[in-house]
């Protein structure tokens, strides 16, 4: 199911994937929040990590959960955050588990959707 409106051209599952990473920055009172999901469909869900011993953005940590979760691959990623785009860090992130085509999606802290990329 692809839904148009002011999202774009969004399936339900991106959508999804939006919402849960907005719920995260704004339940943890976190800069970002974040969501993957991989390739059997589950989503893991980050918010930014700032540790004086480990700095994570809340991208960097979903990839993380889902590779210490054992997925093999990712089908998209979703962050939400006040920066007007994906960061070459987090691409990496995303690129390394699920390859330089994985949709990386962007919306700022109402939902709304900035930026659709890919990884590569």
């Amino acid at each position: 199911m692809t839904l148009s409106s002011e999202h774009g051209d969004l399936g339900a599952e991106d959508l999804k994937i939006i919402t849960l990473a907005r719920s995260a920055r704004a339940r943890n009172g976190v800069p970002e929040g974040a969501a993957v999901r991989d390739e059997t469909g589950r989503t893991y869900v980050a918010g930014t990590v700032e540790l004086e011993s480990l700095k994570l953005s809340a991208l960097q940590t979903a990839v993380a959960m889902a590779v210490a979760s054992g997925a093999q691959s990712l089908e998209a990623a979703a962050v939400v955050s006040n920066a007007e785009a994906a960061s070459a860090d987090d691409r990496a992130a995303v690129r390394d588990l699920g390859g330089p085509e994985t949709p990386v999606l962007l919306a700022g802290p109402d939902g709304q959707l900035r930026a659709a990329v890919t990884a590569g």
